[in-house]
């Protein structure tokens, strides 16, 4: 393992990024949690050691009892470790922020070439040759009283558009939508529903709260 700090890879351009770009920045945060778990085994080993006891004795001499060559180390590792870790989950927010406002881009592009395509043909556009809407990939199927999602409005059925910087074109599992939750803890998340066949935006704060987790409410994946 080396020992430099720093090491994580710079975030791609938005033009660059993409869906296994994610996947390969969420295997190497699971890495580095890996990584520094291990340097965190290595302390207990050594009587308990954690981050901060002295390494020391009361009378100022190198403790006898541990090794401090693998203390220091280990806890250099954990250092440089979470440094690399912060960094990580930062360009993983970046890149799925980023695959949101190009998909944005491009369903606007898609649009704007169909609405001149039919006025060069003298006629508007026709359904089938519009863009579709987006489509929701999840569904709310549970909702504890007083917790986040109750609070921002959720209710149990609304079909869920957007979540975040999740839609139908980048979801691909519930962990997407998990990791945004988790970077998002404290920060307001637009939230686009489809309730009873009107479409609602809600900002949602994920929060701790008397409940379990940050939202309090259960959400499905809708199979299309």
């Amino acid at each position: 393992m080396s020992e430099k700090c720093g090491e994580s890879e710079g975030a791609q351009s938005a033009d660059t990024v993409t869906v296994s770009h994610v996947q390969e920045l969420m295997r190497r945060k699971e890495e580095i949690e890996a990584q520094i778990k291990a340097n965190y085994d290595v302390l207990e080993s050594q009587k308990g050691v954690g981050m901060n006891e002295p390494l020391v004795d009361c009378e100022d001499y190198p403790r006898s009892d541990v090794d401090l060559y693998q203390v220091r180390t280990a806890r250099h590792n954990i250092v440089c470790l979470q440094n690399d870790h912060k960094a990580v989950m930062k360009q993983v927010e970046e890149a799925l922020h980023q695959l949101h406002a190009r998909d944005k881009k491009k369903q606007a592009r898609d649009l704007a070439e169909a609405q001149n395509e039919a006025l060069r043909r003298g006629s508007e556009p026709s359904p089938s040759g519009s863009p579709q809407p987006p489509q929701a990939f999840a569904k709310v199927n549970s909702i504890s009283p007083g917790s986040p999602a109750s609070t921002a409005g959720l209710q149990v059925d609304d079909e869920i558009v957007e979540f975040g910087s999740v839609n139908s074109q980048n979801f691909q599992s519930l962990q997407n939508v998990g990791s945004v939750v988790q970077h998002s803890e404290g920060k307001p998340l637009n939230v686009t529903v489809i309730r009873r066949g009107e479409r609602h935006q809600l900002r949602l704060v994920p929060t701790r709260w008397a409940g379990k987790g940050l939202l309090g409410c259960n959400i499905i994946p809708l199979q299309r």
